[in-house]
């Protein structure tokens, strides 16, 4: 009683002590609205920014709308533009910092075009991030394998026809340049078929332009299964899917232990991915292979579009696109607006700030990234989008791997089968492991390959989890050589020290003839400067065997990329490849090297050496090991080599008398 009776004469009371306060409250509304607090944009610039940033949806000409973002020097009046096109979120390239300084802002490739009055543009591809529409990956051009009557190709022109009207981008000169690495190379060149008046200059860096045959996805048929997991990334979500896991810290052990790259997509769900089921029901080169091989179609459609095609030597990812097509289109008579840019770098190093004084264990006289930037590119998009000056852009930019010097030439090629300042001049493989320039006896070396013990491509542990840029990938094309060198299933061949310079100036060609017991399998050939073996300086590079250029062929694409053989067993065959382009001279007191094996793993997914259809769904009974027998002598295996006299290229900024 007590309780309730205190109850009923204090509330009251307490009512009335409260209620003054409540009085004097304002109304009250509830926070929770529609829309929530997330508004439509946002942007976290400071409010004396020296730049504006817009965001547009672009209409194409089918009326769906990509998402383009313009960064505009402010107080900016007739100015050229840059643009990038990307399937890796426009919104994230365009940003580096949210700093109020255009310079610091934007990404570090921007860097030059900024300081020199550029406006810059970065647009997500169709279907990507925040454009509208649907994606495809490596979208082909429109034709037999697109009937939907767009592409890259007409996505850059109506962009940039968007962007060269007055009424949308008034700060403009109507002039616009196109710039990007790896698929942002892609999607550059791709501009260049059937190109808007206002495209003046063009630098695809690093293109995926053949997939099946030398960039991405595989070499000469050889498929790289460690690119799996970009294809998921990219192809699983509008935005970046997630990564698959791999397993283990090993990629070794996680792909020999999966079975056939088949095997390991399809235990991570890839049949969900049209993209991966549209490779694995293509191992051969078909006809959605050579379709889409965009070096073709810039061939037999050329433009007069001012272009740099830039080439990184130890390219990792995307060794062939650059460099063919500049080669297939002056061989289609456009000699006068294509450039060639080698330069000494792994695949987007030209992107990476204050990257170019070193790659992997080498380092160079001065930047050469920032020589790129300032000296090639710079001069010359100005020439072509701002009037001037003049940039004298020479044929071929190329960069003297051993002697660590930039040089400017008027043809390139210098060396090879047909047409060029010198033919290829053969160096073969000869008894007791070595190379030599005149063929000896008639004799064979061999060796076992087994697909339970491949040879790894990198020292283990190596694993691609999380990214593509995992720290040892980007430099392996680079990496010591004698952590295989002296295996039973790797046969070595060295010269004789040399007492003079060897320049190599152009793209080397393996030919092998080889026995196997097998019925299928692969054959990787890799040239080596062997350093002298002491080096008091820089005792790391003593001895060090550098890959100049390396790469495979799988046996079943011998004779045909397109219908693949059984390989008969136990007799000879030809297996004649080309590899990377090289631009290096073997000094004096080095050995030229060549390795030959059957894997590189697991870079490279395993060949059965069992002939099946399809080697993605060859069962793990299908792997057997199988003995490789390399013939020798006048008929036997060699390696043509792009040979010129040393002192071709002066390095001094003055073209050389080639073939114009």
């Amino acid at each position: 009683m007590k309780g309730s009776k205190w109850t009923a004469m204090t509330l009251p009371i307490a009512l009335l002590a409260v209620a003054p306060a409540s009085a004097q409250q304002p109304s009250m509304t509830s926070i929770v609205q529609p829309g929530g607090d997330i508004p439509d944009d946002y942007s976290p610039a400071p409010a004396h920014a020296d730049h504006d940033r817009r965001v547009v949806m672009v209409p194409m000409r089918d009326g769906v709308k990509l998402q383009t973002i313009i960064i505009v020097p402010k107080g900016a009046q007739n100015a050229p533009i840059l643009m990038g096109r990307t399937p890796y979120d426009a919104t994230a390239r365009s940003t580096r910092t949210t700093s109020g300084s255009m310079l610091q802002a934007l990404p570090f490739e921007n860097e030059e075009f900024v300081r020199n009055g550029y406006i810059i543009v970065w647009q997500d591809t169709r279907g990507k991030f925040g454009s509208e529409g649907d994606y495809s990956f490596i979208q082909p051009a429109v034709g037999p394998l697109n009937a939907s009557g767009k592409d890259h190709s007409t996505d850059a022109y109506d962009t940039i026809a968007w962007l060269t009207d007055k009424k949308n981008l008034p700060e403009s000169n109507g002039r616009v340049g196109m710039i990007g690495s790896s698929y942002e190379g892609y999607t550059t060149a791709m501009a260049l078929i059937n190109p808007h008046p206002a495209l003046r200059a063009a630098a695809p860096e690093s293109p995926i332009m053949d997939g099946w045959i030398g960039d991405d996805w595989f070499h000469n048929g050889a498929f790289r299964q460690l690119m799996l997991g970009f294809i998921a990334r990219q192809t699983g979500a509008k935005g970046f899917a997630q990564m698959p896991s791999h397993g283990g810290s090993d990629d070794y052990e996680n792909f020999r232990d999966a079975g056939s790259a088949g095997d390991w997509a399809r235990a991570r769900g890839f049949d969900q991915l049209p993209a991966w089921k549209r490779i694995a029901e293509n191992p051969a080169y078909t006809a959605m292979w050579s379709g889409q091989a965009a070096d073709k179609l810039l061939a037999a459609n050329p433009s007069d579009v001012p272009t740099l095609w830039v080439q990184p030597i130890w390219d990792q990812e995307d060794s062939y696109g650059a460099i063919r097509t500049f080669e297939q289109l002056r061989a289609a008579g456009k000699t006068g607006n294509n450039h060639l840019v080698l330069g000494p770098w792994f695949h987007s190093q030209v992107n990476r700030a204050a990257g170019g004084r070193k790659t992997g264990p080498l380092e160079w006289d001065g930047d050469t990234v920032a020589h790129y930037w300032c000296d090639i590119v710079l001069p010359f998009f100005n020439e072509h989008l701002k009037d001037g000056p003049a940039s004298e852009t020479p044929v071929a930019t190329v960069y003297n791997t051993g002697e660590d010097r930039w040089e400017k030439l008027s043809s390139w090629p210098l060396a090879c089968e047909a047409g060029c300042q010198a033919p290829l001049t053969p160096i073969y493989l000869a008894a007791d492991g070595r190379l030599a320039f005149e063929a000896g006896p008639t004799g064979s070396d061999r060796y076992v390959t087994d697909p339970a013990k491949p040879v790894p491509f990198l020292p283990r542990p190596f694993s691609m989890q999380n990214s593509v840029y995992s720290p040892a990938w980007p430099t392996w094309l680079l990496s010591d050589q004698r952590h295989v060198d002296g295996r039973p299933d790797v046969v070595t061949y060295v010269s004789d020290v040399l007492v003079s310079p060897v320049r190599l100036s152009g793209a080397p060609i393996a030919e092998l003839i080889a026995r196997t017991t097998g019925t299928d399998g692969d054959f990787v050939v890799k040239l080596i400067d062997v350093f002298p073996s002491e080096n008091a300086t820089k005792p790391e590079l003593g001895g060090y065997q550098l890959p100049l250029s390396l790469d495979i062929m799988r046996g079943r694409y011998r004779e045909s990329l397109s219908h693949p053989s059984p390989i008969p067993a136990g007799r000879s065959q030809a297996y004649k490849f080309r590899l990377p382009t090289v631009n290096h001279v073997f000094k004096p007191g080095h050995r030229i090297m060549v390795q030959v094996q059957s894997t590189l793993f697991p870079l490279y997914d395993r060949n059965p050496q069992t002939y099946v259809p399809n080697i993605f769904n060859a069962t793990k009974e299908d792997f057997r090991a199988a003995t490789v027998t390399l013939e020798r002598g006048a008929k036997g295996s060699r390696i043509w080599l792009p040979i010129v006299t040393p002192d071709t290229g002066n390095g001094t900024g003055d073209a050389l008398p080639g073939s114009e």
